[in-house]
């Protein structure tokens, strides 16, 4: 069977433009393997198309954009430019036109009026789809990834994926605002009660992460991710190196405001109580709070209650007493007694402290129980009626933060291989890959280019017909 696929261009007014010949193939049917297009003959009719296509849209293009004041211009002559597309590298001729010398002015210059059209030589559906790739997989497969399934003759190596997703990453970070004060000084509180009533409580969850330094080899540094999860509204994932950010309640009150938070919302932020995220989650909103998570806290006791049942294998009655003591700081806890709880944490130190036994991990339980007042002393402001919480089918949780770290860095940044990241390469791919793991990244590219949402509604009408 011998096949010619041929492309006919029409313009605006109903007349042809021109009429190419594509391809012209011989097909012998053997097997299931000779059925339709293969692979490399998909590949090579696409890339033919797009060279045509490309090079009739910049010329009509550039006839209808020659002209400056109603002058048009004289030409200067061509110089090559190629434009990476998801279909193949298109080779065009850019023209240079001389521009009319102007009052004041030593001499005549040039102007290339394509750099206006592509001034980045890039087609931004390649460099969604490479941005998008790259923050799913290491940049090495993902440019494997591009040629094997689309006619992309360069851009294959990983250096390259890596600039062009970095790149995107950079703009994003140009568009975050400067240093704003939190929702609370951002308006007049009486202000607040002419604002509509929020859709409900929206819950987020920070927590921190390390991964090796590529700089220092013998050192770590800190990754801050987490997720918001608004009672009516899609989840959306934040991340940031610690550190390397210098404005970070700047990042999550941006964060907010895109999923319309106002305001007068009640928020709640869940952490492990570490000092960083902690001090993240302070004065973001008049209607917010921080919730030291229950988790982490019963970790704790759990660790306590195991060296005091090993205490009991030496003094059963100094070693029952703490179990007990154990049991009723976790109850104040749970109900949100504070002071009570950290009244019978001092005194199981002190009973500790006084105990006299020959168990060999006496001392590693001294610490822990020094460890744990400092921490319930330090998070005491961010102690709820957890039972109260838990009853009304609130979060008093951060485990939803744990599969948050898996999904953003560990699935990614590999800490299990040990994998070595610049600080600046690593909070980079974390804007990229927060927004690919939420889905907001298709809408990100549409706001920058809107021709790229006109195939979604194009779709989205065609779906609806049928």
């Amino acid at each position: 069977m011998q096949v010619r696929i041929v492309m006919e261009l029409t313009g605006d007014d109903g007349e042809e433009i021109g009429r190419e010949i594509i391809t012209d193939m011989a097909k012998i049917t053997t097997g299931a393997e000779d059925l339709g297009l293969s692979l490399a003959e998909g590949k090579a009719v696409l890339a033919r198309l797009q060279q045509k296509m490309v090079e009739t849209q910049v010329e009509l293009w550039l006839k209808e954009n020659r002209e400056t004041d109603g002058r048009r211009l004289r030409h200067k002559g061509y110089y090559p430019v190629t434009f990476h597309t998801l279909f193949g590298d298109v080779r065009l001729r850019s023209p240079r036109y001389e521009v009319p010398k102007s009052e004041g002015s030593n001499g005549s210059a040039t102007v290339s009026p394509l750099r206006l059209l592509i001034p980045d030589h890039m087609a931004p559906e390649r460099l969604y789809l490479e941005t998008r790739w790259a923050s799913l997989v290491p940049y090495a497969a993902a440019a494997e990834l591009l040629a094997d399934v689309l006619p992309i003759d360069c851009g294959t190596n990983a250096t390259t994926v890596r600039q062009h997703a970095l790149r995107t990453a950079t703009r994003l970070e140009r568009e975050l605002t400067e240093e704003r004060v939190p929702f609370m000084q951002d308006a007049c509180p009486q202000d607040w009660m002419d604002l509509p009533i929020p859709d409900g409580r929206i819950v987020i969850g920070l927590d921190g992460v390390y991964i090796r330094d590529r700089d220092n080899r013998k050192k770590n540094f800190e990754l801050i991710v987490g997720r918001s999860l608004p009672e009516d509204g899609e989840p959306r994932y934040i991340g940031f190196v610690h550190g390397y950010d210098r404005k970070p309640r700047r990042r999550i009150l941006d964060h907010l405001k895109k999923q319309g938070v106002q305001a007068n919302q009640d928020i709640t932020f869940i952490t492990d109580g570490g000092e960083e995220v902690r001090s993240l989650a302070e004065m973001i909103g008049p209607a917010s709070e921080h919730v030291l998570d229950w988790f982490h806290i019963t970790m704790r006791i759990t660790v306590l209650r195991q060296f005091a049942q090993g205490l009991r294998h030496h003094d059963e009655e100094a070693g029952n007493g703490m179990l007990d003591m154990l049991s009723r700081i976790k109850w104040y806890l749970w109900h949100g007694n504070t002071h009570r709880a950290r009244e019978e944490i001092d005194w199981l130190l002190d009973d500790a402290d006084a105990t006299q036994t020959d168990y060999p991990n006496m001392r590693k339980l001294l610490t822990a129980i020094g460890e744990f007042r400092s921490y319930i002393g330090s998070n005491h402001a961010s102690l709820i009626n957890y039972g109260e919480r838990y009853r009304s089918g609130e979060r008093i949780s951060s485990a939803f933060v744990e599969a948050t770290v898996n999904a953003v860095v560990s699935k990614r940044f590999a800490k299990k291989q040990q994998m070595q990241w610049s600080r600046t390469g690593a909070h980079l791919l974390l804007q990229t890959r927060t927004q690919t793991l939420d889905g907001s990244l298709r809408a990100t590219f549409e706001r920058w280019y809107p021709g790229m949402a006109n195939d979604n509604h194009r779709n989205s009408g065609n779906r609806a017909a049928a």
